[in-house]
Formats: structure tokens, sequence, C-alpha cells
């Protein structure tokens, strides 16, 4: 069985995928509802930004294949790999994956041999060298779980893509050369190893995987900063201000700008105060 399946990832690799989704051409109402009810991200644009938001998933979808092995791909699918991609790089409106042609979703975690089901089949997203060049492979569940379960601080896809954004400059070093200047580096470094001793000594809420290396550190972090920006903030308010400085993006100032007051009208249009209605189930 293993070895049936370590040939099925052959294939895929040789370009056999048993399922292929076709670029989305435009977005339906459903597939705009499903970003506003999936996306967290996507729901706290302005109007005019979701418009661009969904222009950039559609440029990317046509530019960037989309296939499954043992799953079948949906729209849905398509849509949370593009928000993947697009969130990281929000700010810089000309970004192109060069270094990306293909994103392959398959049933389940796996192995460093690709292997699904073995008792160390542990791994949900992937990016690299040789076989991987140009191309990521992600488990389909754990895609949706990192945008369904906006709190804990983990989301496959945008780690995947943050490994990308790294790797852009020839590097996967844990720094980003394409948004930050080299000149950064050595401060940056020492303040890695630094978060990285406090994992290890268990003085952080960071996810033990930052602690693997600056470049699992950089990916960890950078999924903290786009989950729970505010959070990130509070704890650790130096790492905000250095991933808020590569990304641009001051998301913990616009999640306050948005949420609505406990005595304030609930957003659902009730007519009741917020901490009446829609707070105990946010």
């Amino acid at each position: 069985m293993l070895s049936a399946i370590t040939d099925w990832f052959k294939n895929i690799f040789n370009g056999e995928s048993q399922a292929h989704k076709a670029p989305v051409r435009s977005l339906s109402d459903e597939q705009i509802q499903f970003l506003e009810h999936t996306v967290a991200f996507y729901r706290n644009l302005s109007e005019a930004d979701k418009r661009t938001f969904e222009q950039r998933a559609l440029l990317f979808l046509q530019t960037t294949e989309v296939v499954g092995n043992g799953v079948e791909v949906s729209d849905e699918d398509c849509l949370l790999v593009a928000a993947s991609a697009i969130i990281p790089v929000w700010a810089f409106k000309g970004w192109h994956y060069f270094n990306l042609t293909k994103v392959i979703l398959v049933p389940a975690a796996f192995n460093k041999d690709m292997v699904l089901d073995a008792p160390d089949s542990t791994i949900t997203g992937m990016v690299g060298s040789g076989p991987l060049t140009n191309r990521m492979v992600l488990s389909r569940p754990a895609l949706h779980y990192g945008f369904i379960n906006a709190h804990d601080k983990k989301n496959v896809g945008i780690h995947e893509f943050v490994h990308l954004i790294d790797m852009a400059d020839g590097d996967c070093d844990g720094f980003p050369e394409r948004l930050s200047q080299y000149s950064y580096f050595a401060p940056w470094s020492r303040f890695v190893e630094k978060k990285i001793t406090e994992i290890h000594t268990k003085r952080s809420n960071i996810d033990s995987y930052g602690a693997t290396n600056p470049q699992e550190f950089f990916a960890v972090a950078s999924e903290y900063f786009f989950e729970e920006p505010k959070l990130l903030k509070r704890k650790h308010p130096h790492l905000y201000s250095q991933l808020m400085a590569f990304y641009h993006q001051d998301l913990a100032a616009i999640k306050a700008d948005i949420e609505p007051r406990k005595n304030g009208p609930c957003p659902c249009g009730s007519g009741k105060k917020y901490k009446r209605c829609c707070m105990p189930k946010a």
C-alpha cells in the first residue's frame, strides 16, 4: 500500500495528475459569499479592495495550475489556494510567484518521502527543490482548516507561500530579501535566534515548529501575524513591528478599526447590542 502511494506521488511529479481544475474565469455570487464567510482577511477589506482581491485571485488561478490526486478539486479549493498566495503579498500589487507553476492537493498529510497513511505522515504542506521545483503540495483538509479556524495561529497555505516569498531571492534562509533591504539581515538574524531560544525554553506562545530553523520561524511567525495580529502585537511587539515592516501591513490596527464595540449595535442588523447578540458566538 505504501509503495503504491509513493508511485502515486511520482505520477504527480511526472504530470500524471488524476484530477485537474480549470482556472476560475470569473467569480459567481456563491464564490464571493464563500470568500466572505471563510477568509477573514477578505472579509475585513473595503468593498473596493474586495474587488481587487477577487481580480488578483483570478489572475493567480490563470497563471498557476491547481491539480488534485485522490481529491476532486473544487472552485472553493482554488479560491483558498489563491487567498493563501495573495494575503502575504497584498501590499505588493505587482507580485508574481515566478517560482510556482502548480499546486497539488492531496487527501491527507504525508511524510518526507511523500507517503500518506504512514505513522510519520504529519506534513501538511511542502515546497522545495528537485521534484518540488516550481510545485507546492498541500493537504486539502489542512488547507481548509487553516481558514475555518482563524484563531489557532496556523494556516498551512499561508505558511507555504511565505516559504516561496523567502525563496524568491534564491535562498530559503528566513529573511525575505525581496521584501526588505539586505542591511537588515544581521539584526533580524540575531533577533530570530533570541526568539527561537525563547521557544526552546518554553517562554513563548509561538508554535514550537518555529524553533526548527530560521526559515520555519519566519513562516510560523507569519502565520501568527496574519491569523492573530492583535495577540502577536501584545505578546511580541518587536516581532509584530518587524513583520509589519516586511509585509507593509498593520493588521492589528485594521482589525481594531473593524471590530464591533460590545455596547454598539450588532453588525448582523438585529437591532440588539453586539454583546447581547453575536459577540458570544464570535
